[in-house]
């Protein structure tokens, strides 16, 4: 198996320079697409998009993303695929491997995607998994540099539970040297060793309200991801001292941006007043899944 091949199955599987570098060819691209210039160096390139969670956007930024490049793009749904269950995942690596150029997985267990990883030929990409959502944060970053210019010395706020979108802004505040301000409920903390690793680059508020104080951003996500659904009614009792309404808002800096990966639900984690108010950049966030990820893509393939 070729040992050179580069994955994406957390931001810190890259350099915070190489990093940099793609969120600056995500903004290329960007302006590229806006401008209906044709770029197609995928020609006959093939994606192989494996969900397990289903996903709207994650589903429309890559596939959109690859017939950009003149490739195609495979969807394999839950119906279409049983990872670790019809077969071994370490069998379902290297027989999709060497049918595709590249390999997107979105599932539960971050322990399957490493597996497939492992034994997989061609570049794997986390499209996300319990513990992190790499991709996403490619996105945040990209929409922040847009708006305010680079996020390297600012401080951030993630308010809400202690899940995988919070893990992956742990892991971006190391590779793009930011503050990030963490305030969950007590029983709903991030890992304990992805904080530890982060060092001095996040600090824990147990008041959501001090987490906000003073920061350039502010991220929340939904109380109930999917698969959660039972616990709905539990989490918005244990949550709802850490909803972001227009009070939180007022607490940071008056230019702070408001940013969610959506989908949102509003009057729990965030207030309509917030993410339809003019400190909200969640559309922007959510199309640049498609030149962040286009980024990503290239920068795989062409190393492959």
């Amino acid at each position: 198996m070729n040992k050179t091949i580069r994955h994406f199955l957390t931001l810190l599987d890259l350099s915070s320079e190489e990093l940099n570098q793609l969120i600056q060819r995500a903004h290329e691209l960007k302006r590229m697409q806006k401008n209906n210039e044709s770029y197609t160096p995928f020609n006959n390139k093939v994606l192989g998009m494996v969900f397990e969670k289903s996903s709207t956007r994650t589903r429309v930024s890559f596939e959109t993303g690859m017939i950009h490049f003149g490739g195609q793009a495979i969807f394999l749904s839950p119906r279409d695929t049983q990872l670790g269950r019809g077969e071994p995942i370490e069998d379902s690596a290297r027989v999709l491997s060497s049918m595709v150029d590249i390999i997107m997985i979105r599932t539960f267990e971050h322990s399957k995607l490493q597996t497939f990883a492992k034994y997989s030929s061609v570049p794997v990409i986390n499209a996300l998994t319990d513990l992190y959502h790499p991709c996403q944060l490619l996105a945040d970053i990209q929409t922040y540099e847009e708006h305010r210019g680079s996020i390297q010395g600012r401080t951030a706020a993630w308010v809400g539970d202690g899940n995988n979108m919070c893990h992956s802004y742990i892991n971006a505040a190391r590779r793009f040297d930011f503050k990030l301000n963490i305030s969950t409920p007590d029983t709903f903390r991030p890992d304990a060793e992805i904080m530890a690793a982060a060092g001095d680059h996040i600090e824990f508020f147990s008041d959501p309200m001090e987490a906000v104080k003073n920061t350039d951003l502010v991220v929340t996500d939904v109380w109930a991801s999917m698969g959660q659904e039972d616990e709905q009614a539990e989490r918005m009792q244990v949550f709802k001292d850490f909803q972001i309404n227009a009070q939180a808002m007022a607490l940071a800096k008056t230019d702070a941006l408001f940013m969610h990966c959506l989908p949102a639900h509003r009057g729990e984690e965030v207030t309509a007043e917030v993410i339809d108010g003019a400190q909200s950049v969640v559309w922007d966030e959510a199309e640049n899944r498609l030149h962040s990820q286009k980024a990503l893509l290239e920068f795989l393939l062409q190393r492959a």
